[in-house]
């Protein structure tokens, strides 16, 4: 039979151990604020937009700026380092939202997918643009 100051000590190192590996897995997600260089790729063209962050908590504000669409303001979200955020566009007189959910890869690098309202789909990466 074990003595109970021997199990004792044994469930206390466990959980002190678990709770070491919990917080190891809960670094702070990478703060996405500022200039990206984008490419995007679809079945309706390709183009490379610069995108502007502004990150608060899980927020995202900014703006997207394209020679294809000009300039537009969008908001979205970021968290668990997953990226989403959707913007309202025009072209050729017909209005359509275009959905970017992703992947922030280290603090520097980003790539996912785009949804065209449904019409079409493609591919984005992006890349910070260092000061």
């Amino acid at each position: 039979m074990i003595p109970m100051r021997v199990l004792l000590s044994t469930i206390l190192l466990a959980t002190a151990a678990s709770t070491v590996s919990a917080q190891a897995d809960k670094k702070p997600a990478a703060d996405i604020s500022g200039k990206w260089a984008f490419t995007v790729t679809s079945d309706v063209g390709s183009g490379t937009p610069t995108v502007t962050f502004k990150q608060k908590g899980d927020s995202l504000t900014g703006h997207y700026s394209s020679q294809a669409l000009g300039e537009i303001d969008f908001v979205g979200t970021y968290k668990g380092g997953k990226i989403n955020f959707a913007v309202s566009a025009e072209a050729g007189g017909q209005a359509f939202t275009m959905s970017f959910a992703g992947t922030v890869e280290g603090n520097d690098d980003m790539n996912g997918t785009i949804d065209f309202a449904g019409m079409a789909t493609g591919t984005f990466s992006g890349k910070r643009q260092k000061p």
